[in-house]
């Protein structure tokens, strides 16, 4: 007998890297009460909206900030204006055992390399430098600084120890993977711009905008707003 093909269908998230972990348990609880599977592509957020500026088939687009979604509405791939799904905080991490996690420490002489993402494509790069900035480190640290294309590259060169300690999201050392592993403290927020969260559901011409809006709707659920808070995202309940 032929094998039927499936009828489940399936969304594609874009997310930025900064929500892999937590897009990961609102797709797993969402599909558990739909019929729906998911497939998330995870990458910078600048990155992503040059790619559904292209055309890439997307359903959501879950940015690291509104400036991303806000050019996806303006270039006219948005079903509708971005919202503000959360906040997100700005940590500094390492993963080298005594290594004292401090910004005065980041001047330390055993510390070669400090990571960070790339401020042109990664909001949460541009908190960090706003950060480095505020303490007038930018300058005498710029030898030192390695930038990472987003979170998760970012993640990548402090877990690896390739760099000693670098700033990545809150959302990051909560992670089921790395919670409890190596130490972090949480940055100031008045240090950096307010890292509000926006979505926007592309404009696709294909048939899963019904399916799509459901998940979009979910996300401001007040289930949803459980799990981020759990991936240490600040939510406006």
């Amino acid at each position: 007998m032929a094998c039927q093909e499936s009828h489940v269908k399936k969304i594609k998230v874009a997310t930025a890297a900064n929500m892999a972990s937590a897009m990961e348990e609102l797709t797993k609880v969402y599909a558990n009460k739909s019929s729906l599977e998911f497939e998330l592509v995870v990458g910078s957020s600048g990155k992503l909206t040059a790619q559904i500026l292209e055309g890439a088939p997307y359903d959501i687009f879950v940015a690291a900030n509104m400036k991303y979604p806000e050019a996806v509405f303006n270039g006219g791939k948005a079903m509708s204006s971005p919202k503000v799904y959360a906040k997100g905080q700005l940590v500094l991490w390492s993963m080298i055992e005594n290594m004292p996690v401090s910004i005065a420490g980041l001047s330390n002489s055993q510390i070669e390399h400090i990571a960070l993402a790339n401020p042109k494509t990664a909001p949460y790069g541009v908190a960090a430098t706003e950060v480095l900035q505020h303490y007038g480190l930018q300058e005498t640290l710029g030898p030192k600084l390695v930038f990472g294309e987003s979170i998760g590259q970012t993640d990548q060169f402090i877990i690896s120890k390739a760099a000693q300690i670098g700033f990545t999201a809150l959302s990051t050392v909560l992670s089921p993977e790395m919670r409890g592993k190596g130490r972090w403290i949480l940055i100031d927020p008045s240090l950096y711009s307010n890292i509000g969260q926006g979505v926007v559901l592309v404009n696709l011409k294909g048939d899963n905008n019904h399916e799509a809006k459901g998940f979009y709707d979910f996300l401001f659920s007040k289930d949803a707003m459980e799990i981020l808070k759990e991936f240490g995202y600040l939510v406006n309940e």
